[in-house]
């Protein structure tokens, strides 16, 4: 590879003296590098996007390769990450190994999501999170999957998972962790009023609609739907949103020869 595009988190770099490092390393070795801070639009020439921050960096930069299937390679400039593999002190060892094509591509599958509100498809690598509006009060959550009803759910929220985000908001919520290549969806409960608190995990290929039922009061209430904190969507009582696999994909590079459960166990012991 030898045309790159840098996008920086400028909170975790600030002054983007690291991101510099990183530049000035490509330059050098006969690359094409263009900073994102400088340049907005992602080249047409680009082969290889790398992600100077965390987790959160590596979504937005998901977000903004959209479907022209640009590999990722996320430097981890913060405290944890499982998208942002690279650790900053051994950049300039990944950053050869990505010029030699010393690496793998692993494809993760995204989920998108679809309201008759506003009628546009919404996407996410990580999860897609429905979450109450306003007043601090609980609210219930229908769900059907391939049409039929799973269950109803009253609790603070509801959390649609890839196996990529298994290890975000789904883990905190109690749910499980999941090998990110593999294909299926997570429904979490977020603080569910009952006693069974137990995730639900559905095939990649299942349709899942939420809808926000009616309380107790017969109120009418507003959730907000998140799709990786990037987009958001606003459904009332009586609304729906559809869950399901995008035939889009994110593609990361893979450059450690260490398994996920190795990864794992290095990040739940740190």
């Amino acid at each position: 590879m030898n045309h790159y595009y840098v996008i920086t988190n400028s909170i975790k770099d600030p002054g983007l003296e690291f991101t510099k490092k990183v530049c000035e390393f490509l330059s050098a070795r006969g690359c094409d590098v263009v900073p994102g801070h400088v340049h907005p639009e992602i080249p047409d020439d680009c082969e290889c996007v790398i992600v100077l921050g965390g987790d959160g960096s590596v979504l937005q930069a998901a977000a903004k390769v959209g479907e022209r299937n640009i590999p990722i390679l996320g430097i981890n400039l913060g405290t944890l990450g499982y998208l942002a593999e690279i650790e900053k002190k051994n950049y300039e060892t990944a950053l050869q190994q990505v010029i030699a094509g010393d690496f793998e591509i692993e494809e993760r599958m995204m989920l998108d999501g679809r309201a008759g509100t506003d009628g546009r498809t919404h996407s996410a690598l990580n999860d897609v999170v429905f979450a109450r509006r306003g007043p601090l009060r609980i609210l219930n959550y229908d769900v059907y999957v391939n049409g039929q009803f799973l269950n109803s759910f009253n609790a603070d929220g509801i959390i649609l998972s890839t196996p990529t985000g298994s290890t975000a908001y789904n883990l905190s919520a109690g749910g499980p962790i999941v090998e990110p290549s593999a294909k299926m969806i997570l429904v979490t409960p977020i603080c569910p009023h009952t006693l069974n608190n137990r995730s639900i995990i559905l095939s990649a290929d299942d349709r899942v609609e939420v809808t926000i039922g009616r309380t107790s009061t017969d109120s009418c209430l507003e959730a907000e739907v998140d799709f990786d904190g990037n987009d958001s969507v606003s459904l009332r009582t009586g609304e729906s949103m559809q869950i399901y696999q995008s035939e889009k994909t994110v593609r990361t590079i893979k450059l450690s020869k260490r398994s996920f459960l190795e990864t794992l166990h290095k990040k739940i012991t740190m």
